[in-house]
């Protein structure tokens, strides 16, 4: 029982024992006799509750509750290792109450943004207070694409001049012009176009008759230009001017006017006359009449040419000073068709090849394809007026256009003079220098310098 005295365990540590109690030594007390409420078996005593007394801590602690002291109570266990004679004086803890941190509202969330993201991972936070429901994610903003839309609209462009190339090349007139005959001239290398116009006046008005000088109804359709056109597979492309009063061979009528060759057979004697003259084989055909002419013209608004030397031909019904000026669609047509000069048809081989290289040029330069209210009345204009071969396309005459565009080697057959014969007054071509002329054109090769006629 000693392990339980107090003061025993104090004599043992070398430490005073504590002074007895306000009530003595316990184990005195417990010897006195006990009170008849406290002797077992005697009467149990009402249960009287303890006074709670509220306190105010003096370093500014929370309330907190305290009870009346009760009896001393003697701490078991062992006090530090110090000199101490005495226990610590021991200050009350703060109360902590569950119930009341519960009732504490939690801090509010702010309220999350439209340009906020939602957290990627981790468990979802509580709901923001005032709110049954989870916060939805930011809607994220539509992309705008304007690549995207450029595209579309660049499709729509193609597929609707795809659409429009169809169309317009279903409108064109197809004649066989390049029908075969026995013994024709073999390919040759490069592509070569025959260019005719014709003095046809087919569809013309008497206004427009008058308009454009074309003296009426004259017989059978004659040809006022021949050209041909020869692109190689590299380097520049050749104009070459053949004069209408050439003298040559013509298949079944003997030697006359070349053009002749146009109103005894059409386009398909023409073209055989042709190949057998020059020794080239014709690769596609284009003629085009008055009417469609000066249509051309005036869907380009004008044409600026400069004129070599003064033209007055009321025949032709043109009155043109010298000078750098723009022509409308009966000037230019005038032009082209008048002798009334001092070379006569070598002047007008001349100014045909100046009008070929204005209308080029402005036909296929970046203002008339990148304006669609010109670019389409000259493609309409275009296909109304032409008449081409049944194999030939519209994207055959946009080549012919493309390959002229440029620079081009403009030029006609050497001439060695002219002759009074049954059939008139008539150009002879020089026979060595046009052998050698059309020999290199066969052979795809440029024509020599010495030949070319400018």
């Amino acid at each position: 029982m000693n392990g339980d005295d107090p003061q025993f365990n104090a004599r043992r540590r070398g430490v005073p024992p504590p002074p007895p109690g306000p009530h003595g030594d316990p184990r005195q007390r417990a010897r006195q006799p006990q009170p008849p409420h406290q002797q077992r078996g005697g009467p149990i005593p009402p249960r009287v509750e303890p006074t709670r007394v509220l306190r105010r801590d003096p370093v500014e602690q929370p309330l907190a509750y305290s009870q009346p002291p009760a009896e001393p109570i003697i701490r078991r266990t062992p006090p530090r290792p110090s000199r101490q004679t005495h226990a610590p004086t021991q200050r009350p803890e703060p109360f902590d109450d569950p119930a009341a941190r519960q009732r504490q509202a939690p801090p509010q969330r702010p309220k999350p943004s439209r340009n906020d993201q939602p957290p990627r991972s981790g468990p979802p936070g509580p709901p923001p207070s005032g709110h049954g429901r989870v916060p939805q994610p930011p809607r994220r903003r539509r992309k705008r694409h304007p690549f995207r839309w450029s595209l579309v609209f660049l499709l729509v462009l193609i597929l609707a001049a795809i659409g429009a190339v169809f169309h317009l090349d279903g409108k064109l007139v197809r004649i066989d012009a390049l029908a075969g005959y026995a013994d024709r001239v073999g390919d040759t290398p490069g592509t070569n176009w025959l260019l005719v116009g014709s003095d046809g006046r087919g569809g013309l008005s008497t206004e427009q008759e008058q308009e454009l000088a074309t003296g009426g109804e004259v017989g059978p359709e004659r040809t006022d230009t021949i050209m041909l056109v020869h692109i190689p597979k590299s380097g520049d492309t050749t104009l070459i001017s053949l004069p209408r009063d050439s003298y040559v061979g013509i298949p079944g009528h003997g030697k006359d006017k070349l053009n002749a060759a146009f109103a005894f057979g059409g386009p398909q004697l023409l073209v055989q006359t042709i190949e057998i003259a020059t020794g080239l084989r014709i690769d596609h055909y284009a003629q085009i009449g008055f009417a469609g002419f000066a249509g051309i013209v005036d869907a380009l608004g004008g044409i600026d040419i400069c004129v070599p030397t003064a033209i007055d031909d009321p025949l032709a019904g043109i009155d043109i000073q010298p000078g750098c000026q723009k022509l409308d669609g009966p000037q230019a047509l005038g032009f082209v068709r008048s002798r009334a000069t001092a070379l006569a048809d070598i002047d007008r081989m001349n100014n045909q090849r100046l009008f070929m290289a204005a209308l080029l040029k402005k036909a296929t330069s970046g203002a008339t394809l990148a304006n669609p209210f010109k670019l389409w009345p000259l493609a309409t204009d275009t296909v109304d007026s032409l008449k081409v071969d049944e194999g030939d396309h519209l994207w055959d005459l946009g080549r012919l256009g493309w390959a002229m565009r440029g620079d081009t080697v403009a030029t006609t057959v050497p001439i060695g003079g002219f002759e009074d014969t049954d059939s008139g007054n008539v150009l002879v071509w020089d026979k060595t220098k046009a052998s050698q002329f059309f020999d290199a054109l066969a052979s795809d090769q440029p024509v020599p310098d010495a030949l070319l006629t400018r």
